[in-house]
């Protein structure tokens, strides 16, 4: 018979392997989980409930909220807050963060930055969506924390995951120990080890990028394209184009089968889309774990400097050698001042 480890197991297994091992990430961790497992529940039944649609709000991005968006992020906030280990949660959602006061959470030590339901525009048409999340050590040691505890460069991570909600639902995080991935088995309500020591191939033959803004592109973002729709049979192109506009379920993809995914500037969003905070740096230290690599074309995403809790970012992210193939057009056909050109060679 084969013995299955659930995801509280694994955690409380690996806590060794934290340098702050006193069991508060590993309770954290598994507030996360006990929050996603209430919002694949409702995810699941969406289409049987009255939590379709718009919900007749407009975020901090002035991005339509959708029901589930705001009850995804209710349910993370309210599990985080009862399990004491948080002090602040930074959301997609909300326009600041918020601080979880109480006697519970008084000596918390965490900071969680969540996109509580990633590509929720895709909630209507039943296609996956996702949570993501990043978890930072708060730095000050008196008093509240505050917004200096936030904004931390992407290496400070201790942990970052995120959850896919789709033909099963999947839970995958990394504690800077390599990346691991649990399935939902419903019949017992426990995410359960499936995924062990995930590796994303060095090369792969997916590419993923809304080619509808293709006008809108750097230059350096449509040679790359058109390379790779160039048919090779040494490198097994023309790759194939899949995007489903969901960041998690595009990234999971690209982890198990190898392939990029590409976000970047356009003429409308000359700073990128996606928020650094909680979907970019969350993203960028998974993959590094799993042995991939994430820049936003020119500077390692890890090492922004972050400035404000809702800062964008361009994102090349995925098999290694894809993101420096990209990398390279970039710097050759979008060029930078040279002197304002990071070293991402590392």
């Amino acid at each position: 018979m084969q013995i299955v480890q659930t995801l509280g197991q694994f955690i409380i297994e690996k806590q060794k392997d934290f340098r702050y091992a006193k069991g508060e990430l590993s309770r954290l961790l598994r507030d996360i989980g006990i929050a996603a497992k209430i919002v694949n529940r409702e995810v699941n039944k969406a289409g049987l409930m009255d939590i379709l649609g718009d919900n007749g709000t407009t975020n901090i991005q002035g991005e339509s909220q959708k029901k589930l968006d705001v009850y995804a992020n209710e349910q993370f906030i309210t599990a985080l807050r009862s399990g004491g280990e948080c002090c602040i949660v930074a959301s997609e959602e909300n326009d600041e963060y918020t601080h979880l006061d109480g006697e519970i959470s008084k000596d918390a030590k965490y900071i969680v930055a969540i996109d509580p339901l990633d590509g929720s525009s895709n909630i209507d048409v039943n296609v996956a969506v996702g949570t993501i999340f990043s978890i930072y050590r708060r730095h000050s040691t008196e008093g509240k924390a505050s917004i200096n505890d936030v904004l931390q460069c992407g290496t400070e991570q201790v942990a970052a995951g995120y959850i896919i909600y789709g033909s099963s639902t999947m839970l995958v995080y990394t504690t800077g120990k390599g990346v691991n991935g649990f399935t939902l088995d419903p019949s017992i309500g426990e995410f359960c080890l499936s995924h062990p020591n995930m590796t994303i191939p060095k090369n792969g033959t997916i590419y993923s990028i809304n080619e509808g803004n293709y006008v809108h592109f750097p230059n350096g973002v449509k040679q790359y394209i058109k390379f790779c729709q160039v048919e090779d049979n040494a490198t097994k192109r023309p790759y194939s184009s899949r995007y489903i506009g969901s960041m998690v379920a595009d990234i999971h993809r690209n982890i198990i089968k190898g392939g990029i995914f590409i976000y970047p500037t356009t003429s409308s969003a000359p700073n990128g889309k996606l928020r650094l905070v909680y979907e970019c740096n969350p993203m960028a230290f998974i993959i590094e774990q799993a042995g991939g690599r994430a820049t936003d074309g020119y500077q390692r995403i890890l090492q922004k400097e972050v400035t404000h809790l809702h800062q964008r970012s361009a994102i090349f992210i995925g098999s290694e050698n894809m993101v420096r193939r990209a990398e390279k057009y970039m710097k050759e056909y979008s060029p930078l001042i040279s002197s304002l050109i990071p070293n991402i060679d590392q």
